[in-house]
Protein backbone atom coordinates (compact mmCIF):
# COMPACT_ATOMS: atom_id res chain seq x y z
CA UNK A 1 0.00 0.00 0.00
CA UNK A 2 1.10 3.36 -0.62
CA UNK A 3 0.91 6.43 1.18
CA UNK A 4 -1.47 9.13 -0.17
CA UNK A 5 -0.33 12.80 -0.27
CA UNK A 6 -1.02 13.60 3.12
CA UNK A 7 -1.99 17.26 3.21
CA UNK A 8 -3.96 17.36 -0.03
CA UNK A 9 -5.66 13.77 0.73
CA UNK A 10 -7.00 14.95 4.41
CA UNK A 11 -8.06 18.70 2.53
CA UNK A 12 -10.30 16.52 0.08
CA UNK A 13 -11.69 13.83 2.62
CA UNK A 14 -13.04 17.27 4.74
CA UNK A 15 -14.47 18.74 2.07
CA UNK A 16 -15.97 15.31 1.15
CA UNK A 17 -17.38 15.09 4.49
CA UNK A 18 -18.69 18.31 4.72
CA UNK A 19 -20.79 18.12 1.46
CA UNK A 20 -21.74 14.56 1.97
CA UNK A 21 -23.10 16.24 4.31
CA UNK A 22 -24.87 18.69 3.20
CA UNK A 23 -26.17 16.30 0.32
CA UNK A 24 -27.84 14.31 3.05
CA UNK A 25 -29.77 17.25 5.10
CA UNK A 26 -30.63 17.89 1.43
CA UNK A 27 -32.28 15.26 0.62
CA UNK A 28 -33.92 14.26 3.60
CA UNK A 29 -35.29 17.79 3.76
CA UNK A 30 -36.79 17.34 0.57
CA UNK A 31 -38.35 14.11 1.54
CA UNK A 32 -39.93 15.73 3.80
CA UNK A 33 -41.01 19.22 1.24
CA UNK A 34 -43.06 15.88 -0.58
CA UNK A 35 -44.24 15.00 2.33
CA UNK A 36 -45.69 18.32 3.03
CA UNK A 37 -46.61 18.70 -0.42
CA UNK A 38 -48.55 15.64 -0.45
CA UNK A 39 -50.34 16.68 3.41
CA UNK A 40 -51.96 19.50 1.35
CA UNK A 41 -54.60 17.19 -0.07
CA UNK A 42 -56.07 17.70 3.53
CA UNK A 43 -56.74 21.01 3.06
CA UNK A 44 -59.36 23.91 1.69
CA UNK A 45 -58.58 24.26 -2.15
CA UNK A 46 -57.56 27.83 -1.53
CA UNK A 47 -55.34 26.58 1.15
CA UNK A 48 -53.97 23.64 -0.53
CA UNK A 49 -53.19 25.77 -3.73
CA UNK A 50 -51.32 28.27 -2.08
CA UNK A 51 -49.31 26.01 0.01
CA UNK A 52 -48.68 23.42 -3.58
CA UNK A 53 -47.05 26.77 -4.94
CA UNK A 54 -44.61 27.81 -2.04
CA UNK A 55 -43.99 23.59 -1.48
CA UNK A 56 -43.03 23.36 -5.36
CA UNK A 57 -40.48 26.77 -4.80
CA UNK A 58 -39.01 25.56 -1.80
CA UNK A 59 -38.24 22.01 -3.35
CA UNK A 60 -36.65 23.74 -6.20
CA UNK A 61 -34.53 25.93 -4.53
CA UNK A 62 -33.60 22.82 -2.00
CA UNK A 63 -32.61 20.75 -5.01
CA UNK A 64 -31.04 23.28 -7.13
CA UNK A 65 -29.00 25.52 -4.65
CA UNK A 66 -28.07 22.89 -1.98
CA UNK A 67 -28.63 19.40 -3.02
CA UNK A 68 -27.23 18.97 -6.20
CA UNK A 69 -24.38 21.17 -5.80
CA UNK A 70 -23.77 19.41 -3.38
CA UNK A 71 -23.55 15.97 -4.21
CA UNK A 72 -21.37 17.28 -6.87
CA UNK A 73 -18.75 17.79 -4.88
CA UNK A 74 -19.21 15.30 -2.55
CA UNK A 75 -18.64 13.26 -6.09
CA UNK A 76 -15.87 14.88 -7.50
CA UNK A 77 -14.20 15.34 -4.17
CA UNK A 78 -14.52 10.87 -3.87
CA UNK A 79 -12.95 10.28 -7.06
CA UNK A 80 -10.04 13.04 -6.57
CA UNK A 81 -9.51 11.24 -3.10
CA UNK A 82 -8.93 8.02 -5.23
CA UNK A 83 -6.33 9.97 -8.15
CA UNK A 84 -5.02 12.06 -5.52
CA UNK A 85 -1.92 9.45 -4.58
CA UNK A 86 1.59 8.87 -4.66
CA UNK A 87 1.76 5.73 -6.07
CA UNK A 88 -0.57 2.90 -6.45
CA UNK A 89 -3.03 3.74 -3.79
CA UNK A 90 -6.16 4.02 -6.22
CA UNK A 91 -5.69 0.41 -7.65
CA UNK A 92 -5.34 -0.58 -4.44
CA UNK A 93 -8.40 1.03 -3.09
CA UNK A 94 -10.54 -0.59 -5.85
CA UNK A 95 -9.27 -3.85 -5.28
CA UNK A 96 -10.45 -3.88 -1.54
CA UNK A 97 -13.60 -5.84 -0.95
CA UNK A 98 -14.99 -3.05 1.60
CA UNK A 99 -14.39 -0.18 -1.41
CA UNK A 100 -16.62 -2.56 -3.42
CA UNK A 101 -19.79 -2.99 -1.03
CA UNK A 102 -19.17 0.67 -0.19
CA UNK A 103 -19.55 1.51 -4.13
CA UNK A 104 -22.69 -0.66 -4.41
CA UNK A 105 -24.31 2.04 -1.76
CA UNK A 106 -22.92 4.86 -3.71
CA UNK A 107 -25.12 3.18 -7.09
CA UNK A 108 -27.93 3.12 -4.37
CA UNK A 109 -27.35 6.29 -3.60
CA UNK A 110 -27.39 7.23 -7.19
CA UNK A 111 -30.72 5.67 -7.75
CA UNK A 112 -32.28 7.41 -5.45
CA UNK A 113 -31.16 10.92 -6.57
CA UNK A 114 -32.65 9.84 -9.82
CA UNK A 115 -35.98 8.48 -7.94
CA UNK A 116 -36.05 12.25 -6.02
CA UNK A 117 -35.64 13.96 -9.58
CA UNK A 118 -38.17 12.17 -11.31
CA UNK A 119 -40.27 12.98 -8.27
CA UNK A 120 -39.89 16.49 -8.54
CA UNK A 121 -40.12 16.51 -12.53
CA UNK A 122 -43.78 14.52 -11.67
CA UNK A 123 -44.58 17.42 -8.49
CA UNK A 124 -43.97 19.86 -11.06
CA UNK A 125 -46.64 18.45 -13.92
CA UNK A 126 -48.83 17.82 -11.44
CA UNK A 127 -48.67 14.22 -11.48
CA UNK A 128 -47.40 12.97 -8.03
CA UNK A 129 -49.91 10.56 -6.49
CA UNK A 130 -48.37 8.61 -3.53
CA UNK A 131 -49.10 8.49 -0.24
CA UNK A 132 -47.25 10.27 2.78
CA UNK A 133 -46.63 6.60 4.34
CA UNK A 134 -44.34 5.63 1.32
CA UNK A 135 -42.84 9.08 1.25
CA UNK A 136 -41.84 8.63 4.84
CA UNK A 137 -40.86 5.07 3.86
CA UNK A 138 -38.41 5.81 0.84
CA UNK A 139 -36.91 8.52 3.41
CA UNK A 140 -35.63 5.65 5.50
CA UNK A 141 -33.84 4.69 2.10
CA UNK A 142 -31.42 7.12 2.42
CA UNK A 143 -31.13 6.82 6.19
CA UNK A 144 -30.30 3.45 5.46
CA UNK A 145 -27.81 4.10 2.60
CA UNK A 146 -26.05 6.50 4.93
CA UNK A 147 -25.20 4.44 8.26
CA UNK A 148 -24.42 1.25 5.65
CA UNK A 149 -21.53 3.64 4.17
CA UNK A 150 -20.43 5.12 7.22
CA UNK A 151 -19.92 1.86 9.28
CA UNK A 152 -18.58 0.47 5.99
CA UNK A 153 -15.67 3.17 5.79
CA UNK A 154 -15.10 3.12 9.36
CA UNK A 155 -14.59 -0.42 10.14
CA UNK A 156 -13.36 -1.24 6.24
CA UNK A 157 -10.72 -4.13 6.58
CA UNK A 158 -12.59 -5.56 9.63
CA UNK A 159 -15.85 -5.24 7.77
CA UNK A 160 -15.04 -8.22 6.01
CA UNK A 161 -14.71 -10.05 8.95
CA UNK A 162 -17.81 -8.90 10.77
CA UNK A 163 -20.26 -8.62 7.63
CA UNK A 164 -22.57 -11.16 8.99
CA UNK A 165 -22.94 -9.53 12.46
CA UNK A 166 -23.27 -5.92 10.54
CA UNK A 167 -25.85 -7.29 8.20
CA UNK A 168 -27.95 -8.89 10.69
CA UNK A 169 -27.47 -5.24 12.71
CA UNK A 170 -28.42 -3.60 9.52
CA UNK A 171 -31.55 -6.06 9.14
CA UNK A 172 -33.32 -4.90 13.05
CA UNK A 173 -32.18 -1.50 12.14
CA UNK A 174 -34.10 -1.28 9.28
CA UNK A 175 -37.12 -3.37 11.01
CA UNK A 176 -37.05 -0.63 13.98
CA UNK A 177 -36.45 2.00 11.56
CA UNK A 178 -40.10 0.75 9.45
CA UNK A 179 -41.77 -0.30 12.99
CA UNK A 180 -40.93 3.80 14.13
CA UNK A 181 -42.34 5.06 11.20
CA UNK A 182 -45.65 2.99 11.04
CA UNK A 183 -46.35 4.04 14.82
CA UNK A 184 -46.10 7.65 14.17
CA UNK A 185 -48.18 7.10 11.48
CA UNK A 186 -50.63 5.16 13.61
CA UNK A 187 -50.38 7.85 16.54
CA UNK A 188 -50.55 11.26 13.78
CA UNK A 189 -54.16 9.47 12.20
CA UNK A 190 -55.55 9.64 15.79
Amino acid sequence: MHIPDIPSYFALKAIHIIFMVSYFAGIFYLIRLFVYFIDTQEKSEVEGQILRKQYIYMISRLWDIITVPAGIIMLITGILMMINTRGDVTFYILREPWFHIKLGFVGALALYHYWSWRSIRRIKAGKFNTTSVRLRMMNEVATIILFAVIFIVIYKQYFMGMWLSLLISFIVLVIVIMLVVKLVNRKKKK
